[in-house]
């Protein structure tokens, strides 16, 4: 039997991450079994239309995890954020979701776990609450008697078309200032990844990977929707009021000052690595073509960063 017959875990495969992982599998031939909350629900009756095996299961409950995790040969890792807009769940409980999914697999003799972080994540404290979980995590993760990788993908070009974000009345406006560098990656291009390194466990075994996509300024960013969009938008950083106002923002604001947030990938040494990588303009042209033209339409609801 080789690997492309075995069965790999995904969570989260009803939404972004998750979802573009499990595609990415199944693309490359793999067996996928997604874990999540209602079989019965509309998304997962689509995982299983696309072929995908579906098992109820909760992050908070190790024994549904131990089940779905029986004779798997991967887990793919990513817990719901108290960072994103309506997700329900505390800073304490992402890290205990996180840990108890990373021991479950090792008790399972899962053969390779990969855990989904943030860039920013790393030794020292971001201050960012939302952004530390995931280095508690990580720390957890590579203290296991597995094999392990650990992805820290940079921003979702995906963020830059929700509602908040502007681009209904012409302008973007985020959390870097307009000639600041910023890197991005596509959500499809993350579940790319993820079936490379599943696929070759004795190249990224114990590696720590920021991924992303192309690094852009505001301004570029302006340009290049500009151009896809068909007509002017510009760009501008977050007004300073509201980054004065929102303890979090303001944080989130410095870190995409001092690069840390920003990203520091090599995007060279990852697209001679994994040449399937979307530059922005590139992105706009495909998978983000319907999510700009909803874009450019919605009506603004307040940022979308929190």
């Amino acid at each position: 039997m080789t690997d492309m017959d075995k069965v790999v875990v995904v969570l989260g495969a009803t939404g972004q991450q998750g979802g573009s992982v499990a595609a990415a599998l199944r693309a490359d031939g793999w067996a996928v079994r997604a874990v999540v909350r209602d079989p019965s629900g509309h998304r997962a009756r689509s995982l299983s239309a696309a072929g995908v095996e579906t098992v109820r299961g909760d992050l908070g409950d190790p024994e549904s995890l131990r089940a779905a995790f029986s004779e798997a040969h991967g887990v793919f890792s990513v817990q719901p954020s108290a960072g994103q807009a309506g997700a329900d769940v505390t800073n304490e409980e992402e890290v205990r979701f996180g840990t108890t999914v990373a021991d479950v697999a090792e008790r399972c003799g899962v053969a390779h776990l990969v855990y989904s972080s943030t860039v920013a994540a790393g030794p020292t404290p971001t201050g960012v609450a939302h952004l530390d979980t995931k280095s508690r995590v990580e720390a957890h993760v590579r203290s296991l008697g597995i094999a392990t990788t650990i992805i820290r993908p940079a921003t979702f070009m995906e963020l830059l078309m929700l509602p908040g974000m502007g681009l209904a009345r012409g302008h973007l406006s985020f959390l870097m200032s307009p000639d600041r560098v910023h890197q991005l990656i596509a959500v499809r291009d993350i579940g790319r990844i993820v079936a490379t390194v599943l696929g070759s466990p004795d190249r990224y075994a114990g590696r720590t990977m920021e991924i992303a996509g192309d690094a852009l300024t505001g301004k570029a960013l302006a340009e290049h929707l500009t151009q896809a969009a068909g007509r002017p938008i510009s760009y501008s950083r977050l007004p300073a009021t509201l980054l004065a106002q929102d303890e979090v923002l303001g944080k989130l604001a410095a870190l995409a000052d001092d690069g840390r947030l920003a990203g520091n990938a090599n995007l060279d040494a990852l697209r001679a690595e994994f040449p399937f990588l979307l530059r922005f303009d590139r992105w706009l042209a495909g998978p983000g073509a319907g999510l700009l033209e909803e874009a450019l339409r919605s009506v603004d609801t307040g940022t979308a960063l929190r």
